[in-house]
């Protein structure tokens, strides 16, 4: 009776062990999900507070020097492509860059490790517990909105497969977290990751340097090309 007794008190005792590490580990989940959802609200006012006071670039910005720059970064970047990047896209990046004041080449390099070389417009991410993100920036449904929103942009889901679009959306958050951190490690390990994302990585790692940080730079460092010097 004893022995069966004292058999019960085990049981007893795995189970409610049992029950307590799931609750805290629901518990944990729970207080981890807030401070994310937390950290997205107020990087929201973050950037609607930096669109609000960035200094663009007047729209007379563009003269035979820039647009020569312009013409000759499209040709390199459709002829390192093969062909997958269009000059039109090229164009494009040159002259939103320039408005934002933001390296074309990174964003080049991020659209590139994004797609996995490919550029595809199209491209649908794999599936995640956050979703699915879209496009040659690939951005998610739950971030897409409030940048465009922020930035004057119209939102459709289907917007994110129009490539020019895609990458002014990544244009102007690159800008944002770039002007937050005021350096690339960060501000790539943020786009990639999210910034609760980042602050993860950094406490399990003590610095910003992730490899998709530390390639998009290394990659974007090897073209020979002039970067804009007028306004």
């Amino acid at each position: 009776m004893k022995k069966k007794w004292q058999l019960s008190l085990v049981i007893v005792f795995a189970m409610t062990s049992c029950i307590l590490y799931i609750y805290q580990m629901q518990l944990k989940e729970k207080v981890e999900a807030y401070r994310e959802e937390l950290m997205i609200k107020n990087e929201m006012e973050e950037l609607e507070h930096h669109l609000a006071n960035k200094s663009f670039i007047e729209e007379g910005w563009l003269d035979y020097t820039t647009w020569e720059a312009s013409n000759e970064l499209a040709e390199m970047l459709y002829e390192d492509s093969e062909g997958a990047f269009e000059k039109e896209w090229g164009w494009f990046l040159a002259g939103i860059s320039q408005q934002y004041g933001v390296d074309p080449l990174i964003v080049y390099e991020l659209l590139r490790t994004e797609t996995g070389g490919t550029f595809d417009p199209t491209l649908v991410g794999p599936e995640t517990q956050y979703g699915r993100a879209y496009g040659m920036a690939q951005f998610m449904h739950n971030t897409a909105p409030w940048i465009a929103e922020k930035a004057g942009l119209p939102y459709e889901d289907d917007l994110l497969f129009d490539p020019v679009y895609s990458i002014q959306l990544a244009v102007v958050y690159l800008d944002f977290l770039y002007d937050k951190y005021e350096d690339w490690d960060h501000a790539l390990t943020a786009y990639h990751r999210g910034m609760y994302g980042l602050e993860k990585y950094i406490e399990a790692n003590g610095n910003a340097e992730s490899w998709y940080a530390v390639e998009i730079q290394e990659n974007a460092e090897n073209y020979d090309w002039v970067a804009f010097t007028g306004e």
